[in-house]
């Protein structure tokens, strides 16, 4: 089942109390323990979308992609433009993690920096906005 899942950048040496200015927004199928799930992605990756929002800079629009390779065999990214290589940035483990509000997941940038971010809310995709972020 899809669900926006909700990430805050969470503590760190430069936001000590971690920042709802900075993370994410993405649309995601998640299982009943919330892992991703990766045949449900297969069936309805055009509707995996992501909302990047970082303070002061523009929002950034991307898709979640699974791609060969990394640890596990696999690897979740977030992909700005899927027609140019060197945007992505690589969730760290997300195989393993759940998305529960309350966990923490890894997310490098596109430069290669992980930053944790705190899951602050996980809700089901309505029937029939699917795809959309608020």
């Amino acid at each position: 089942m899809l669900h926006h899942v909700t990430l805050h950048l969470a503590r760190s040496k430069q936001f000590p109390e971690g920042s709802p200015r900075h993370g994410y927004v993405i649309t995601a199928p998640l299982d009943g323990q919330g892992h991703l799930d990766w045949e449900e992605w297969l069936e309805r990756r055009a509707h995996c979308l992501v909302r990047r929002f970082w303070a002061a800079e523009a929002e950034r629009q991307g898709v979640l992609v699974h791609r060969p390779g990394g640890s596990g065999g696999a690897t979740w990214m977030i992909d700005y433009n899927q027609g140019r290589l060197g945007d992505e940035e690589a969730g760290y483990h997300l195989h393993q993690h759940r998305f529960a509000e309350g966990e923490y997941v890894t997310i490098a940038d596109d430069d290669g920096k992980p930053h944790t971010f705190h899951v602050v809310s996980v809700i089901p995709a309505e029937p029939g906005r699917t795809g959309e972020h608020r």
